[in-house]
């Protein structure tokens, strides 16, 4: 037995050398580190698993008439990693590979059964295995499908003294060296993932470095200072020329070969384009340096409002890592020319005191939130990703059109997003709880929740003990009311901010609470109802169902 386990691992590392040689090739690592497999992805991915399977029926050690063997690594470790896809038709190609390898052998069409049913097994666990890590599910899949396979040798193979024989022989060591490869092989390539998430995670830092140095001139847009950010984003990329385009024309270009570089088209689909030779870029001159070109657009909401190309001094020169970046700036900037309309919206809205609201927008709750988000990104990528988009829906409301009514859900939705950003930098010391009937529906005056949150974190947790709750909460009253609720346990207001507030003299660093008090006292004929509590502040407010409506067309 111990020769046997000595042969085993002796073909294992066969399957692990080559595993090693083909998870280094770059083309193998751009395929497993795209976000979504294609069709021929999947389909390269099923042929060099099985033919890891099918190197390990090649390398097996006769025991008995039977072939003791390391096929079904390749085919678990495939499915795990890969999806179903792979692991089932690596299966089936290293089972069918199995049957023609030794037809008539007693132990082919168990040995065939189990190969087909290990890539079934591993697509479960693809599906399934959360839990753990893949290399543990690995571990005990090897076993499993070995347990398997010597059961079905017991029952199929005739006779079955021989079958006894052949299972009592090659049980354990097969078990253990297939359980062991199958780890073995899954960490190794996971690595590859691993490295997706890691340049991800420092693309995404980068991004947002490059959005700091850019937010100053996105406070007005015009072509100096487009051209100013299509420098930076240039130096900070390695990028040989950016430019920024609208859907017909260049508006910004930096870098070499802008002497005649003047025009250009946009994405009109939404879908990243990668260009790899020069003959691609159409470029009418001779001496342009410009081999290969990288399109992401740009977005307001889900429509194309123009795109930001990088370009690159190689062809083919377009890595995984200039894609995810790209990617990465593409939304950063979307999001900054989203709140660069702030200052527009103001110049347009007819009410003085929604412009006075939408003005509330703060550059520090701007800088504190990319910060935080900066931080999340060595720790938790994944919640640094959820606070992006909590920021973009923050951001995207508050430069919404604020004339019209809007579902109260969706203002509720951006009040969270506001909420999870604040949660993130404060951690424990601040706790919000939501108390809302989900089945109100009913149409407010946009902005108007929001305000009042903020101030109870503000200027009632944070400088009160720093810590402390917030309760939102929504209820209808009768059939034609709806009251909502914000109530803190912090500091409290003072006596002499509901003087001032009542008497209509806040001052206008503090216009929030009065801003939204007017508002509602114009369309529903009350306002804001300030309580002090033995232990902080409750405010509410009524909504009277239908009469916003009617309150805006007058």
């Amino acid at each position: 037995m111990i020769d046997l386990v000595k042969s085993l691992i002796n073909n294992l590392s066969y399957v692990i050398i080559l595993a090693f040689i083909i998870s280094n090739l770059s083309i193998f690592k751009k395929m497993i580190q795209r976000d979504q497999f294609r069709r021929f992805d999947l389909i390269v991915l099923s042929v060099t698993f099985a033919t890891f399977g099918i190197i390990g029926t090649y390398t097996g050690t006769d025991v008995n008439g039977a072939i003791a063997n390391t096929r079904i690594i390749g085919v678990l470790a495939g499915g795990i990693l890969c999806g179903p896809f792979v692991g089932i038709v690596s299966g089936f190609i290293a089972g069918i590979h199995r049957f023609f390898y030794d037809v008539g052998g007693i132990t082919t069409i168990p040995c065939a059964i189990t190969t087909v049913l290990a890539g079934f097994v591993s697509a479960y666990i693809h599906l399934k295995g959360k839990k753990y890590e893949k290399w543990v599910y690995g571990l005990f899949g090897g076993f499993l499908i070995q347990s398997i396979e010597m059961l079905l040798i017991l029952l199929l193979s005739k006779p079955f003294s021989s079958a006894f024989d052949i299972v009592k022989s090659i049980y354990f060591p097969m078990s253990f060296t297939n359980a062991l490869g199958v780890s073995i092989l899954i960490l190794l390539i996971q690595k590859i993932f691993n490295e997706k998430d890691q340049i991800a995670a420092k693309q995404a830092q980068l991004a947002l470095e490059i959005a700091n140095k850019t937010l100053p001139y996105f406070r007005e847009i015009n072509s100096h200072s487009l051209k100013q950010i299509c420098s930076i984003i240039k130096d900070s990329t390695g990028a040989i020329a950016v430019a920024i385009t609208d859907k017909n024309m260049i508006l910004a270009n930096e870098g070499l070969s802008s002497d005649h570089h003047f025009s250009g088209g946009a994405v009109k689909d939404g879908n990243n384009l990668i260009i790899k030779a020069p003959q691609e870029i159409e470029c009418s001159c001779e001496s342009c340096q410009l081999k290969s070109v990288l399109i992401v657009p740009l977005k307001e909401g889900e429509e194309v409002i123009g795109t930001l190309k990088l370009y690159y001094s190689k062809e083919n020169g377009i890595s995984y890592t200039n894609e995810k970046l790209a990617v990465g700036l593409s939304q950063l900037i979307s999001t900054q020319l989203e709140i660069s309309k702030v200052v527009k919206l103001k110049e347009l809205a007819t009410k003085a005191e929604i412009k006075a609201l939408q003005a509330q927008i703060n550059p520090h709750f701007l800088f504190n939130a990319l910060n935080t988000i900066i931080s999340f990104l060595r720790t938790s990528p994944d919640e640094a990703r959820e606070l992006i988009v909590n920021l973009s829906t923050y951001l995207r409301y508050n430069i919404e059109e604020t004339s019209t009514l809007v579902d109260i859900s969706k203002e509720l939705q951006q009040v969270k997003a506001y909420v999870e950003i604040e949660k993130a930098r404060f951690g424990v010391k601040l706790n919000v709880s939501y108390c809302i009937d989900e089945n109100i529906q009913i149409k407010i005056p946009s902005l108007i929740i929001q305000p009042l949150v903020e101030n109870s974190i503000k200027h009632g947790i944070l400088m009160g003990s720093g810590s402390g709750n917030v309760k939102i909460e929504v209820k209808r009253n009768n059939a034609n009311d709806v009251q909502i609720t914000i109530e803190d346990d912090g500091i409290g207001i003072s006596q002499d901010f509901l003087h001032n507030f009542h008497a209509g003299t806040v001052k206008e660093s503090k216009i929030g609470m009065s801003n939204v008090h007017n508002r509602l006292r114009y369309i529903y004929g009350n306002g804001l109802n300030i309580e002090r509590l033995a232990l902080g502040t409750r405010i509410s407010f009524i909504i009277h169902d239908n009469m916003g409506d009617r309150a805006y067309i007058t």
